[in-house]
């Protein structure tokens, strides 16, 4: 029997089989892919950036998240976008944060400080003392908790945008977790 060799027509496309198994889209459908990318995840960015910081920045710094993602595009795992994009999307945030605060260097905390108490859909959904509780939690425990709660984010999606392994990423969320059950009931037991 004779194999088909990769340069063949395919016979039911009338277009060249694509050499790459990895099912990445050929140089001439990269516009089209990244289209459909931005109109399946531009929504879920927006949210995030909202959530976070100024809401009038929200669609700045997604678009400069997918404009990451078309120089980058080449990088972009095809079966884990969102997760890669919330990943470019934390690195973006910060990089905007540390545009607005003029802090020089000798005073830099050793832990980051987290706006949760200003932010409104927070102080929306939750009272004082459950804000008081993710406040002391820890900004990576409170990023996790986070991107679970509000992005619905666990498993392999979780791990992408962590970048660790799936494994870290459930060990991590269920740290996380504990930390802020044992912070609520600390706070609770007044």
């Amino acid at each position: 029997m004779k194999r088909a060799s990769t340069d063949e027509i395919a016979p039911d496309e009338g277009k060249p089989m694509p050499e790459d198994p990895s099912g990445r889209p050929e140089p001439d459908d990269e516009p089209g892919w990244f289209e459909a990318v931005v109109r399946e995840h531009a929504g879920a960015l927006v949210r995030y950036f909202a959530r976070r910081g100024p809401r009038q920045d929200a669609e700045d710094l997604a678009a400069e998240v997918f404009a990451t993602a078309w120089r980058r595009r080449a990088d972009v795992p095809r079966d884990a976008v969102l997760p890669w994009l919330y990943r470019t999307a934390g690195y973006t945030l910060a990089n905007h944060r540390r545009k607005l605060v003029d802090l020089p260097v000798e005073t830099v905390p050793e832990q980051g400080t987290s706006a949760v108490s200003e932010d409104p859909e927070l102080s929306a959904l939750f009272d004082a003392e459950l804000r008081g509780a993710l406040e002391s939690v820890g900004e990576r425990d409170r990023r996790i908790l986070l991107l679970h709660a509000w992005e619905g984010l666990d498993g392999e999606e979780l791990a992408a945008v962590l970048g660790i392994s799936r494994s870290g990423a459930d060990a991590a969320l269920s740290r996380a977790r504990k930390r802020l059950r044992e912070a609520w009931g600390e706070r609770l037991a007044f």
